[in-house]
C-alpha cells in the first residue's frame, strides 16, 4: 500500500472522527432536551455493608430511542467543554431535586473544577439551599484529583464557602494522578475515593495493595473518610475491610440504577 502524504488522515482515523462527532452531537441534541437523568449506586459501610452510607448519582444521557448513551463515548471529548458544564448542571439540578422529595438519604454528585464560578451552576445551588437549607448536610460533591489540581484556589476557595454549610467534599480518583500529599493541608476534603483500578483483583495483587495501605494511611493522617470504588468480590472487600478502608463501593454491592434503590420493596416471603 502507498504510504499517505504526511498530515493526511487514513480511513480509519476519519471514520473514528466522524464517530466522535455523531455521538457528541448527539449527546448536545439530547441535552437541549433535557433527555438525561440519574443512577444511583449505593455505598455500603464496610464494617455492616447492610446499611447504606450514601448514594452516588450518575449522570446518564439518553438517545432518541430513550437508551443510555455510554458516558465512555463521549464524556473524554465534552468535559472541558460547555458541553460538560451542562452536564454538571443537569447532574446538580436532578441531584438536588432527589435530596429535596427524599430527606432520609446522603447522596454524592460529580462536577469539574471547571463548573466552579460557572453563574447557572451556583444558582442552582443557592436557589435549593435557600428553599432547603439543611439539604447541604446531605450533599457531597465528588470533584477528581485531575480537575481539582488544575485550578486548586478555586476549588479551596468553593470549600470554604460550602462546607461551613453543611456540603461535604470528596476526592475522586484517589491516588490515580500526581496528586500531591501536601495539598491535603490545603484542599481539606471529608473524603477520598481510591480509585477503582488500584482496587479490582487487590487481592492478587501485592503491588496494589502496598498503594492501599499507604493511601489509607495518607487520608486517616488528615481525617479524611476513605471509600474504595469497583469492589466486585468478596476477597477485595475483605482486604480493603481488614486495610482500614470506611466505605465500599461497587457491583458486589449494587450496580447503578436509574430506579432508586431506596424505593425497591423487598421481596415478600413466599406463602406455604
Amino acid at each position: 500500500m502507498a504510504d499517505l502524504p504526511e498530515g493526511s488522515d487514513s480511513p480509519l482515523t476519519a471514520a473514528v472522527a466522524a464517530r466522535d462527532r455523531s455521538v457528541v452531537d448527539m449527546v448536545t441534541e439530547a441535552i437541549r432536551h433535557k433527555q438525561c437523568m440519574l443512577a444511583f449506586q449505593p455505598v455500603v459501610q464496610a464494617q455492616d455493608p447492610k446499611n447504606v452510607a450514601f448514594y452516588e448519582g450518575f449522570i446518564r444521557v439518553l438517545d432518541e430511542t430513550g437508551r443510555v448513551i455510554p458516558a465512555r463515548d463521549f464524556m473524554p471529548q465534552v468535559e472541558e467543554t460547555e458541553i460538560g458544564r451542562d452536564l454538571d448542571c443537569i447532574a446538580l439540578d436532578f441531584g438536588l431535586r432527589t435530596l429535596a422529595r427524599h430527606p432520609g438519604i446522603r447522596l454524592s454528585i460529580n462536577m469539574s473544577a471547571r463548573s466552579i464560578g460557572l453563574p447557572r451552576w451556583s444558582r442552582l445551588l443557592e436557589r435549593s439551599l435557600k428553599q432547603n437549607p439543611g439539604l447541604g448536610e446531605r450533599l457531597i460533591l465528588e470533584i477528581n484529583e485531575r480537575s481539582a489540581m488544575q485550578i486548586p484556589e478555586l476549588v479551596i476557595d468553593l470549600m470554604d464557602r460550602l462546607q461551613p454549610r453543611g456540603i461535604a467534599f470528596a476526592l475522586d480518583d484517589f491516588g490515580s494522578s500526581n496528586f500531591s500529599f501536601r495539598h491535603f493541608r490545603d484542599f481539606l476534603f471529608d473524603a477520598a475515593k481510591i480509585d477503582g483500578q488500584f482496587v479490582r483483583r487487590v487481592s492478587d495483587n501485592p503491588d496494589n495493595q502496598t498503594l492501599i495501605r499507604a493511601l489509607v494511611a495518607v487520608a486517616r493522617e488528615f481525617d479524611i473518610l476513605v471509600t474504595a470504588e469497583s469492589v466486585e468480590n468478596d476477597r477485595d472487600a475483605e482486604f480493603l475491610v481488614a486495610n482500614g478502608v470506611d466505605c465500599l463501593q461497587g457491583f458486589l454491592f449494587g450496580a447503578p440504577s436509574v430506579r432508586p434503590p431506596w424505593k425497591q420493596k423487598k421481596k415478600s416471603p413466599a406463602r406455604t
